[in-house]
């Protein structure tokens, strides 16, 4: 049947909005690379900084072979738990899905085992990182998706049969890309256990600060800019019209969904200003960018459906759930050096309560339904919406943690009994890039006194 030009436009602007959205989102590597290897010693730049492009080649691959059909398979074979089809992306373009969809969520996917890097940086064998990442891009985050975002998963909202008449709202994935990348990272920095010299021989922690305060505020410019791809982008399509309104549409959603995104994290970012300031007595950048970014990790999941009033409550709690995780973790000598667990994966499970109390139903049905007349969905707790859409974001809680619990954490210790995870002493006092990539990032920094070159790195070996 021949397709009118109407439609034609409509599809091919949908399909270059989400195109655009795709890069935003990818464009958020380079955020997460400049931030990593801002937060790190100089003498573990190159490091980090490679560990960040092994994780979009590697989660490119496996994404592709793997990830993308458990995630969003949907054949005759389909169930709620795991998809079936698209296995290296047979099939496609579908009816469901084309090449532009997948790109998108390709993004998504690598940017998973990026968070899960900065929890073991400075200290993981780069053997590691290809192991970890593979699977975790191509089978981990997968399965997840599939659970929350796949049309037939068990949590999605978009089910035929929906979890406690709801189905979790996790829009951009707080719970599905956040806390399994910050699950994921307690775990590899629990099994690891903490740097050489980050805690004294009483357990007092020894601050080991990132060598590079530009490279971080870069980085978290970088990683906001990239949220607009991340957050609004989900929408998928932005030529979707509502019915009970001539002048409104998921546009309008799109453009609500980039101010309670900036809100959200403009929030967040002062109230860590000045409660670092009250608990150290400093103004400190590097904790405003964590705060900054704390506070996008956690608006991430309920942006599309909460008045802007309340991303600025969110952001304000992401804020002290982030302060407060920070100070139990050095209470306890876990030690991250990114503070991913903390933020990604603290900030990721406040936004999926968050959503469950202050998601608005007119806003939930325009985003889930197109605004459709006569349809009514569970919405926020605290709005008058009953327990069911709160019920279901602790369902997905509970769920991705234990998940992620009994599949990551199993292949860190096989790792560490290999004896592949952790490098030796001498090798993470050295630093990475002498011990394992043939030179520093920087000709020079003040903070190195070792070996300048990979030869006498090696010549002190043999001593």
């Amino acid at each position: 049947m021949e397709v009118s030009w109407e439609t034609s436009v409509t599809d091919s602007i949908n399909t270059i909005y989400l195109l655009f959205s795709a890069y935003l989102v990818f464009m958020m590597q380079l955020g997460f690379a400049m931030l990593c290897a801002g937060s790190v010693r100089a003498k573990n730049a190159m490091n980090i900084m490679l560990t960040n492009v092994v994780d979009a080649v590697v989660g490119s691959l496996s994404y592709y072979l793997f990830g993308f059909a458990f995630a969003f398979g949907d054949g005759s074979g389909s169930n709620p738990f795991i998809g079936t089809q698209y296995f290296a992306l047979k099939d496609i373009p579908s009816n469901s899905f084309d090449y532009s969809f997948f790109l998108y969520q390709w993004a998504f996917a690598i940017a998973v085992a990026g968070i899960t890097s900065g929890s073991i940086a400075e200290r993981t064998q780069f053997s590691a990182y290809l192991v970890f990442s593979f699977f975790l891009s191509g089978f981990v985050y997968p399965i997840v998706a599939h659970w929350v975002w796949s049309s037939a998963g068990w949590l999605s909202p978009g089910s035929t049969s929906l979890l406690f008449g709801s189905g979790a709202i996790d829009f951009a994935g707080s719970g599905v890309v956040h806390l399994v990348g910050g699950v994921a990272g307690l775990w590899g920095a629990l099994i690891e256990g903490p740097r050489v010299g980050r805690f004294d021989a009483f357990g007092k922690p020894v601050q080991m600060r990132g060598h590079n305060a530009t490279l971080v505020v870069l980085g978290t410019f970088l990683l906001w800019f990239g949220w607009f791809g991340f957050n609004p982008g989900s929408f998928n399509k932005i030529l979707v019209s509502y019915p009970d309104s001539f002048d409104q549409g998921n546009w309008t959603g799109v453009g609500r969904t980039a101010v309670t995104t900036t809100l959200a994290g403009s929030t967040a970012g002062i109230v860590t200003l000045f409660g670092r300031r009250l608990l150290v007595g400093h103004w400190d950048a590097l904790d405003v960018c964590n705060g900054v970014l704390g506070g996008f990790v956690a608006i991430t999941s309920g942006c599309s459906v909460v008045e802007p009033w309340a991303a600025i409550v969110c952001g304000f709690f992401a804020a002290c759930v982030l302060i407060g995780l920070n100070i139990v973790a050095l209470k306890l000598q876990y030690d991250d050096p990114l503070e991913a667990a903390q933020l990604h994966g603290g900030c990721g499970a406040w936004g999926l309560i968050f959503t469950g109390l202050f998601a608005k139903e007119e806003f939930v049905i325009q985003t889930y339904n197109s605004g459709s007349l006569g349809v009514t969905r569970p919405y926020g707790l605290f709005l008058g919406g009953g327990w069911g859409l709160i019920g279901a974001q602790l369902a997905e809680l509970l769920v991705i943690v234990g998940w992620v619990s009994v599949t990551m954490g199993p292949l860190f210790y096989l790792l560490h009994w290999l004896r592949i995870l952790r490098i030796s002493s001498d090798e993470e006092v050295a630093g990475l890039d002498i011990s394992s990539h043939g030179g520093y990032a920087y000709n020079a920094h003040p903070e190195e006194s070792g070996p300048r070159l990979y030869g006498e790195y090696l010549r002190l070996q043999d001593q």
